[in-house]
């Protein structure tokens, strides 16, 4: 990607507290994305939003903005915004001015309004915002001041909020923008990315690293850390051997099998909570015979999950019972919707006509949080279905050549899964299978119900927690009698550390972030 501050030929990592980190991002800027390997290298490391949630209580908190207010009606957002707030400076740009609400209106608009010059700069187009409607939901942003804009909204949504507090809802330099614009190169603006978080990005080094120094101007306090690298390093057994020969701090995703020997060593700690995820197999619903409900019924009652949850997360996951995880607010244990029943599988295949089926399952080549391990989810998938007569196909790619393949719609099904960027319910269920979320192709299932719309509608609009519960419950209960997918596990977040690292603090939701962490002395080990 010639865009790219790439370095030539293997290089040794700079000092400083070193990252095992699992892949090349795609891009660096979070709006234009899903992936939770681009997510972890910009949205906390290089960027601010509007507001944050509050890593212990979970609750929104103040950022970019100091403070907001609601309309009676619902139907609009006023915030007052952070003054004096400094944008990151680059060879490429020096910011005249600090933060204002001409920011604001630019992040926004780029992703809403089509004519607007930067909104067809992605070519990815802006995914999570497409999945979740925003263009419909926001009628207007409008500038009062510079430190004051208000969102006008279409209809009330009570996941407003929650949604500009996600990874994606990050806050671009408007001036940055207008230069490279003039310069004819307005795609810089997402590849040599400026922000307001706690880390600048200096140095990216595909398949090699990515460097990053502290934000001297950060509007927050600053990072615990002069210098942050990420060592991309796709192999699970290559980031352990890493982390305890000293070459990383800390690391990403490890493998379940892989714990036992993490504790064999003193000088590591296995970080873990409850994690906002799912992991789950989606039906391409547009592709017969999966677009027959009796048999995508059928594939859900021959799925062992209690064998996968021992053969691949040992122990480190429970098992699925609907989308949302335990974690949730809006959670309820829905056992019995599609327990395992491989003779109702074949009779339901029996009454749907259909003999010597073969399907192909796409599996993700990366561990991500929700499925350490999709190809062998896929293998043990691959049996299950052996047992009703139904022949399986694994089909794997590299990282960006499976996510380019997956939004051709090329797939039979594809094992896959959520991590969510906040904690409201509707973060698990919009983003996933709305109709809007067809659209934007992060509904991997290719499913779009207007019934099922409409349930989410009637639960956005409620502002009462309790009955936002009962409806998300009906909603749990809509997917499980239509089986777009089917949900196999919610695990937990797990970080590996060695023990001179301070301040790691794991979320159940939302990308990684690194600005309370600190390294001790290697003496303090």
């Amino acid at each position: 990607m010639s865009w790219l501050l790439v370095a030539c030929g293997p290089q040794r990592l700079p000092s400083g507290l070193v990252y095992c980190s699992e892949g090349n991002p795609e891009s660096f800027n979070p709006q234009l994305v899903t992936s939770g390997t681009t997510i972890d290298a910009t949205s906390h490391q290089i960027y601010s939003r509007l507001i944050d949630y509050d890593t212990q209580s979970g609750k929104l908190v103040p950022a970019l903005a100091t403070h907001w207010s609601m309309s009676e009606d619902g139907l609009s957002y006023r915030f007052v915004l952070r003054e004096n707030v400094k944008f990151q400076y680059s060879s490429r740009f020096i910011p005249s001015r600090t933060f204002n609400a001409d920011d604001v209106l630019f992040s926004f608009n780029r992703i809403i309004d089509p004519q607007h010059p930067y909104h067809w700069v992605s070519r990815t187009g802006y995914p999570f915002f497409q999945s979740i409607g925003f263009s419909e939901q926001v009628k207007e942003i409008k500038k009062i001041n510079d430190h004051e804009v208000v969102f006008y909204l279409a209809r009330k949504d009570a996941s407003f909020l929650s949604n500009l507090a996600t990874d994606f809802a990050v806050i671009l330099s408007a001036e940055y923008a207008q230069q490279q614009l003039t310069l004819g190169h307005p795609e810089n603006v997402d590849h040599f990315a400026i922000g307001t978080g706690p880390f600048t990005l200096v140095q990216y080094a595909k398949n090699e690293y990515i460097r990053y120094r502290r934000n001297p101007d950060f509007w927050g306090e600053p990072a615990h850390v002069e210098m942050l690298i990420f060592d991309i390093t796709p192999k699970s057994t290559v980031r352990l051997a890493k982390l305890i020969a000293g070459d990383c701090s800390v690391s990403a995703l490890p493998k379940a099998g892989e714990l036992p020997v993490i504790k064999q060593h003193s000088e590591l700690t296995i970080e873990s909570q409850p994690g906002l995820n799912v992991a789950f197999w989606a039906f391409n619903t547009q592709k017969p015979p999966l677009d027959d409900v009796r048999v995508r019924r059928a594939l859900a009652y021959a799925v062992d999950k209690q064998n996968i949850l021992q053969a691949v997360y040992q122990n480190t996951a429970i098992e699925a019972t609907g989308v949302l995880p335990p974690a949730s607010w809006a959670y309820d244990n829905n056992k019995g919707l599609n327990d395992y029943n491989p003779q109702k599988a074949r009779n339901l295949l029996k009454e749907a006509g259909i003999k010597n089926l073969s399907i192909n399952i796409w599996a993700m080549p990366v561990a991500r949080t929700y499925n350490p391990n999709a190809l062998k989810t896929a293998e043990l998938i691959q049996s299950d279905l052996a047992n009703i007569g139904v022949k399986v196909n694994i089909i794997s790619y590299d990282w960006s050549v499976f996510g380019q393949r997956l939004s051709r719609d090329e797939y039979d099904s594809v094992l896959i899964g959520w991590n969510a960027d906040n904690s409201d319910p509707d973060n698990f269920f919009t983003p996933l299978l709305s109709c809007s979320a067809m659209q934007s192709n992060n509904n991997r299932s290719r499913w779009c119900n207007p019934k099922f719309d409409a349930i989410l509608d009637r639960a956005r609009v409620v502002s009462n927690q309790a009955e936002r519960k009962a409806i998300y419950q009906e909603a749990e209960a809509f997917l499980a009698d239509q089986v777009p997918m089917l949900s196999l596990a919610h695990a937990k977040r797990v970080a590996l550390t060695r023990n001179n690292i301070q301040n790691m603090q794991l979320t159940p939701f939302g990308g990684i972030s690194f600005a309370h962490t600190s390294q001790a002395p290697l003496e303090a080990r």
